[in-house]
């Protein structure tokens, strides 16, 4: 017999071990509420990711696992990381299939926007100079990624294809969300630097800690939606690390 759990607050989060992501289809997230908050909030967390991406790149200490990879395609095919960044995307979506992941508004737009974002950032964004300041631009763009990407992620409107990757792991391995994306981060970090691109100790630091960042952040952020909202709901998935 189980106790009785004390009422929560409301406004507070969830505890982390609590789902708050709803698995929807596309023409379920359009129909569910709330969407005067989860557009914007969509929008602003995909063109943050795509700036934090590039803050990352830019410290030159070594960046996360996806962004070493698209930093190698970069090279290799000689064009600019936004635009590495839309090919792998559009690529991992193929990875999806065997994953039964469900595509949404977000997927769409997360191939369309973090790309742009990245390479718009990289316009503005000048050079750190020394290494207090590389490491300035480490520590912010660790947090950033992590406080964007589930931002996006918790607007409710499907996951990008890297998260799709993480997310459908979790969900058919029933492994913690940091033991998944610790392993991804790892192989597609070890791909990109034997196509040229940059890893260094801050490599390690945001594979490490980008997982219980997003678990930390990830309740606080998400906007509730109810569990028999309109359209198909399949199940939940945990916003825990």
């Amino acid at each position: 017999m189980s106790l009785p759990t004390r009422p929560r607050r409301p406004g507070t989060p969830p505890p982390p071990d609590r789902p708050v992501l709803l698995r929807m289809t596309a023409s379920a997230q359009v129909r569910a509420g709330r969407k005067a908050r989860r557009i914007p909030q969509l929008l602003v967390g995909l063109m943050g990711y795509g700036a934090a991406v590039m803050v990352l790149v830019q410290s030159g200490l070594g960046a996360a696992g996806w962004n070493v990879l698209t930093e190698g395609t970069a090279r290799t095919l000689g064009i600019s990381f936004g635009w590495a960044t839309n090919l792998i995307s559009v690529l991992v979506l193929l990875a999806w299939i065997p994953l039964r992941e469900l595509p949404g508004v977000g997927t769409l737009l997360n191939v369309a926007v973090v790309g742009f974002a990245a390479d718009a950032t990289a316009a503005v964004l000048p050079a750190p100079q020394g290494t207090p300041a590389q490491l300035g631009y480490l520590l912010l763009g660790l947090v950033a990624l992590a406080f964007f990407d589930a931002l996006y992620l918790g607007a409710q409107f499907g996951s990008g294809p890297r998260d799709g990757i993480m997310t459908g792991l979790v969900r058919l391995t029933r492994l913690p969300v940091a033991a998944v994306r610790t392993g991804i981060e790892v192989s597609v970090a070890g791909a990109g630097w034997l196509l040229g691109g940059t890893v260094g100790f801050g490599t390690v630091l945001v594979v490490l800690g980008t997982g219980p960042l997003v678990g930390f952040f990830l309740p606080r952020v998400t906007v509730r939606l109810p569990a028999c909202g309109p359209g198909p709901l399949r199940d939940r998935r945990t916003a825990s690390a």
